[in-house]
């Protein structure tokens, strides 16, 4: 019946995850120090929901007591096209691997809801969760036996190399455990010496404020000129120190991507306006980081570009109603330093007033 642990976790597998182990929730299971520790040195930046309900977020039974065990899944989303690769094609936006299909929230879910409709037929009390409630679930991963966490802070598999989504059903249900995996990991640093900003300042610490990923996705401000130059032409998320990992050569690959975010040229996507953004990236996860966050992020890649004949496009995006894509326009029109660039600069210092844009006209 699918009440037994392994019959739960082959349910889990004929529903389509690609992996599937059961943690028996105690208080081992506890990370309030690790958490202390990451907030107190601020790497968690813009992120203040991170700082909230940091009591339930330390343990899975602070956020519902009556839970007992928990189903961790996992998604492989393994790409068939080299990440390396598609950072020298300065004209074209690098998009995460992830973040090129259906959002990993809404296919995960669905998949957790069947399962967690039948086990509850079955009488028990069950919670869902795919990275939207103050829950643990890298470590729960790893204390399920789906992987390790990797210098990086991410989840890596022996069979699934970096490349996973996961999710969590918690359940009222004593559940005997999986086997819990271990650090794989060894002298290797290939994560850490990857990274463009440096944002793995020690093993198995993340310093988000550093990390492209956080920069070109969380935060909504101008991006300081020191991380500009190392996002290169990555315009949503950053995927080196994932793609770097040796244990990817066992990666599986997956389907899935949407052929039209691979190689997206920046003159497109800078043009976007608001409704054009929301259409383009329509039941992506990129469409949660707004139009704006995203055309600066561009404007960005096309300075490092160099793309010169992107300037009529960019000096449009001076006079943009937002005060963040304005300064990054600005900050990129002076790169590219094309003929009466200097005129057009000085006629659009006038009646400029947010002092964002106007610290990119002097810097």
């Amino acid at each position: 019946m699918l009440g037994g642990p392994e019959e739960l976790i082959q349910r889990a597998l004929e529903l389509g995850f690609d992996d599937a182990g059961i943690v028996k929730l105690g208080p081992q299971h506890d990370w309030s120090r690790q958490l202390d520790e990451f907030l107190a040195l601020g790497r968690h930046g813009s992120m203040d929901w991170l700082a909230r309900r940091t009591n339930e977020r330390s343990n899975p039974r602070n956020l519902w007591p009556e839970a007992r065990s928990a189903l961790m899944v996992a998604a492989n989303y393994a790409s068939s096209h080299d990440v390396f690769e598609e950072l020298s094609h300065e004209d074209e936006g690098y998009l995460s691997v992830y973040a090129r299909r259906k959002d990993y929230h809404d296919v995960l879910k669905k998949k957790l809801r069947q399962l967690a409709r039948e086990y509850a037929d079955l009488g028990h009390q069950v919670k869902l969760f795919v990275d939207t409630a103050p829950l643990m679930e890298k470590p729960l991963a790893m204390a399920a036996g789906l992987g390790w966490q990797g210098k990086h802070t991410n989840l890596v598999s022996q069979n699934f190399g970096s490349w996973l989504f996961l999710g969590a059903l918690l359940t009222d249900a004593e559940l005997s455990p999986s086997p819990s995996e271990q650090d794989h990991c060894g002298s290797c640093q290939a994560c850490m010496d990857i990274c463009p900003t440096e944002a793995i300042p020690v093993a198995y610490q993340l310093d988000a404020v550093r990390c492209l990923a956080y920069l070109s996705i969380e935060y909504k401000g101008v991006i300081a000129p020191e991380f500009r130059a190392p996002m290169g032409n990555r315009i949503y998320g950053c995927d080196d120190c994932l793609a770097i990992c040796p244990w990817n050569k066992f990666a599986v690959i997956s389907h899935g991507e949407r052929a039209q975010l691979r190689g997206a040229k920046l003159r497109q996507l800078v043009r976007l306006n608001d409704q054009e953004f929301r259409s383009f990236f329509a039941g992506t996860p990129i469409k949660r980081t707004g139009r704006d966050a995203f055309v600066r992020n561009v404007l960005i890649a096309i300075a490092n570009g160099g793309l010169q004949d992107a300037w009529p496009d960019v000096y449009a995006l001076c006079r943009d109603d937002n005060p963040v894509v304005r300064a990054h326009a600005v900050a990129c029109l002076k790169i590219l330093d094309v003929p009466r660039g200097q005129d057009m600069l000085q006629s659009l210092r006038v009646g400029e007033s947010d002092a964002r844009v106007l610290g990119e006209f002097d810097r």
